[in-house]
């Protein structure tokens, strides 16, 4: 089956969502923040950043894991978006190679299903309807390398990220 076709959309709390894989919308520290990083700390407790911290950091358009918690998922893949500079700062490259490098990791980490947010569009002021293709196109990319990832479904907060993500997937 095609990536694009293992890609499902839903509106909730991302932290609720089941999947082997919650991916964490995460600064570069990875010691917690705001919008679903601070979200996802919150609900993993406190043994998540002691964990982060032993990652030293992460690049932008990288990914790296830790257990997951309190949660219910096995894994955590953090990832940290672009910060929007107008997109002449290469934003879009940067956003798509998150989404590639966070399912790969997951299918390193031998997940089957995993749960995305909306990656760059919150503080990072990332356009939704900019983000949401770039989202897509590359996640489904990096699933037609992965194949042992049955399902990755971006988890959205509101009815305009749905929209726009609906836009891109063509539903």
């Amino acid at each position: 089956m095609r990536g694009i076709d293992r890609i499902e959309l839903v509106q909730g709390d991302i932290t609720r969502r089941p999947a082997d894989v919650i991916v964490n919308a995460a600064n570069s520290s990875l010691l917690g923040g705001g919008g679903v990083d601070g979200a996802i700390h919150r609900a993993a407790g406190p043994g998540i950043l002691e964990e982060c911290r032993a990652l030293g950091g992460c690049e932008t358009g990288d990914a790296k894991a830790t257990g997951a918690g309190h949660l219910p998922h096995r894994w955590i893949v953090h990832t940290v978006g672009p910060v929007w500079r107008g997109g002449t700062a290469g934003e879009e490259a940067l956003l798509a190679r998150c989404h590639r490098r966070s399912v790969e990791v997951a299918a390193g980490l031998g997940a089957r299903t995993m749960v995305l947010p909306a990656i760059s569009t919150g503080v990072y002021g990332y356009p939704l309807d900019r983000a949401a293709p770039v989202a897509v196109a590359a996640t489904a990319a990096a699933l037609d390398d992965a194949p042992d990832i049955e399902r990755a479904t971006f988890c959205l907060f509101d009815e305009r990220a749905l929209a726009a993500f609906r836009a891109a997937l063509g539903a």
